[in-house]
């Protein structure tokens, strides 16, 4: 048996051991906490951070699509303006006449280069002509029709005359051929 005085201590001593063991889990409990909001500000941080990255990455493609585009269809301000140009010299070379050629025949050789050397630059730089014919069917999406007319023996919808050549710059439009299309139905 003990004394009152040992129980005292041995209570004293169970006291101290106790609010001893009370700090150390209220401690063990806030570093848990403390850990916990590390963790929590960790995963947010990670997860700003791929945002960022795909982000990034995202405004890398957009980037090197739109050079890609640039360098494909910037020129199609300056091609279209040259439209005309192909066209007249078109014109020119379609109006000679035999007796034209013969008297004339180192122009004419001229501009008939000089109209190749035009088509040898726009397919250098990806612009193809669209040449319809006389009976092709007409393509809205590659087509202008400039008038309908009934013309006998021809099937609706079908070209019955080509104005001008169209153009496609890779794989845009630039300027649609202008036709007349058939409106007979009989």
């Amino acid at each position: 048996m003990s004394t009152p005085k040992e129980d005292e201590f041995l209570e004293d001593i169970a006291e101290a051991e106790a609010e001893a063991y009370a700090d150390e889990v209220d401690e063990i409990d806030d570093e848990a906490l403390e850990l916990d909001t590390l963790r929590a500000e960790r995963d947010e941080l990670k997860d700003r951070f791929m945002r960022a990255l795909a982000d990034a990455e995202n405004v890398r493609k957009r980037a090197q699509k739109e050079r890609k585009e640039a360098e494909q269809y910037g020129g199609s301000k300056l091609a279209r303006d040259l439209l005309p140009v192909y066209d007249n010299m078109a014109r020119a070379v379609a109006s000679v006449t035999d007796e034209q050629k013969e008297a004339s025949a180192a122009l004419i050789e001229g501009v008939e280069l000089t109209m190749r050397e035009l088509v040898n630059v726009f397919k250098k730089h990806g612009i193809e002509p669209i040449q319809p014919q006389v009976g092709d069917k007409f393509d809205p999406q590659q087509h202008e029709a400039m008038f309908e007319a009934p013309l006998p023996g021809t099937k609706a919808g079908e070209i019955i005359q080509v104005s001008a050549d169209g153009f496609m710059l890779h794989d845009r439009l630039l300027r649609p051929a202008q036709v007349g299309v058939s409106s007979f139905t009989g």
